[in-house]
């Protein structure tokens, strides 16, 4: 009788092949979420620094994540005022006035949804939206 050839891999290379699977699929997942960030190339507000004095950083563009606390104000030509709330740096929460101008009053946003906003520090200390996304 001939002999079957057999064809057999070895156990530490199967491991090994799941090993590189397993880290091709966590580098890819962490390169699609910093890829679509639009504004990751934004430092991020420093909320502490904001409430300390807020004409220190006059001029300036930042990036933050929030979610909507609540509508404060409107104006068809102004644009809506609303709070934040952020997490600051202490592991705390803390809220932001935030002025959306009326380029974006196309926009829904609504009390609980999370942003990310590309905010700029106006020559009066105060935070304007210009740009968002949904998180």
């Amino acid at each position: 009788m001939s002999r079957r050839a057999s064809f057999n891999i070895h156990p530490v290379w199967i491991a090994a092949i799941f090993v590189l699977v397993a880290a091709a699929i966590a580098g890819g997942y962490f390169l699609v979420g910093r890829v679509n960030d639009p504004y990751r190339t934004l430092s991020p507000l420093s909320v502490s620094a904001y409430l300390e004095n807020s004409n220190s950083l006059r001029g300036n563009s930042y990036k933050v994540t929030g979610t909507v606390f609540n509508s404060l104000a409107w104006s068809p030509s102004v644009g809506r005022l609303f709070s934040i709330e952020v997490e600051s740096e202490n592991g705390g929460t803390d809220v932001l006035p935030l002025l959306v101008p009326a380029e974006f009053n196309h926009l829904n946003i609504q009390k609980g949804q999370r942003f990310t906003f590309k905010i700029e520090v106006d020559a009066k200390g105060i935070l304007k939206a210009a740009g968002l996304k949904k998180v």
